[in-house]
């Protein structure tokens, strides 16, 4: 009777295992998306031609890292399990970079790291971002340091800061005003390649 009731146990146990698997939350994966065509199509009619590599591209260590991170206070962050990028920060900035600035120069002679680190472009742009930041019900945040460089000539610097409203409720809404705020990146960047294109080259 013993050996019959430790079965019964056991498989008790089995079944409330197998239940809480199946009511395990879903993980839902993100990506960033480019979005600077309206200045890219204008650009696209001056006739220049531009050769550009991105990267790399360096992320703060608080959101180097799968999941998304949001802000819940001014010295505490959440790490969100559940809601995670579909691809490294690294790599994804770095494509969404590319595909924003091959629309606003009007060029298809755009790569982005690791791609980048072959190769003869014209332009190289490296990124650190130092605050990619945002919190539910509030906006987001983008703060980058950047470098231009033509061929062997010096560098060019410069500071970009982007804030964009979510907009809407829930982890979509802020993916998707980190996409915005890129764009904002992509245009300070492509004003300053157009800029140089200008200056003779050394």
């Amino acid at each position: 009777m013993r050996h019959g009731h430790t079965h019964l146990v056991m498989l008790s146990v089995l079944v409330t295992a197998l239940a809480g698997c199946g009511s395990s939350p879903r993980e839902s994966f993100y990506t960033l998306s480019a979005g600077a065509a309206p200045e890219g199509e204008a650009s696209a009619r001056t006739g220049a031609t531009y050769s550009v590599a991105i990267g790399p591209v360096t992320v703060p260590t608080v959101v180097d890292r799968p999941q998304l991170v949001v802000r819940t206070g001014a010295n505490q962050v959440a790490i969100v399990e559940q809601h995670r990028w579909a691809e490294p920060l690294r790599s994804e900035i770095p494509r969404v970079l590319a595909e924003n600035l091959a629309q606003l120069l009007g060029t298809r002679q755009v790569s982005a790291y690791p791609q980048s680190g072959s190769g003869d472009a014209e332009y190289r742009v490296h990124v650190e971002i130092q605050r990619f930041e945002s919190a539910l019900r509030g906006p987001v945040t983008i703060d980058a340091i950047w470098t231009v460089r033509r061929g062997t000539g010096e560098p060019r610097r410069g500071q970009s800061l982007a804030r964009e409203s979510a907009g809407g409720e829930g982890y979509e809404a802020l993916v998707g005003a980190y996409s915005r705020a890129l764009a904002t990146l992509s245009r300070d960047i492509a004003v300053a390649i157009r800029s140089y294109s200008s200056a003779p080259q050394n």
